[in-house]
């Protein structure tokens, strides 16, 4: 049985998780390998779905949403507090979780004030908690 992906994919994987933009001939040339098949190889992996998509990443603090919250809610409306969520500019990542609370935000607001009025329109579907982020350690790290 072959495996899903070889050290030539996670090589291939590390160099466009650091830079999802680098030109194949870059790719090419740091893994020693001809373009061709650079770029066979990226298209297998997409179709595996194993490379998904390609993202953005912002400055959030550059953007005016720089204060970043966790909060945890309990609630039995689900199926509403989705509804909500994918609505809400400040709802960056939405969590399922076991234990006492069933849900986990990450909310990215500009300011302390910001985020008081967005959890004022979150206390209809539940208690909640909440956790201010006062520095980022760890955020988007690199897998492989």
């Amino acid at each position: 049985m072959d495996p899903i992906i070889d050290d030539i994919d996670k090589k291939i994987m590390q160099l466009l998780q650091h830079n999802a933009r680098m030109p194949i001939s870059q790719i090419s040339k740091e893994i020693s390998m001809s373009q061709p098949s650079v770029k066979e190889r990226i298209i297998k992996l997409e179709e595996k779905k194993i490379i998904s998509e390609y993202c953005t990443v912002f400055n959030l603090r550059d953007l005016d949403r720089g204060t970043t919250t966790f909060i945890l809610i309990k609630t039995e409306h689900c199926q509403e507090l989705v509804d909500f969520c994918k609505e809400a500019r400040e709802v960056t990542d939405l969590f399922r979780i076991s234990g006492e609370f069933n849900y986990l935000l990450k909310v990215q607001t500009a300011s302390i004030e910001e985020l008081a009025e967005f959890q004022d329109s979150l206390v209809q579907l539940g208690p909640s908690k909440s956790h201010i982020s006062m520095k980022n350690i760890l955020e988007n790290r690199i897998l492989l």
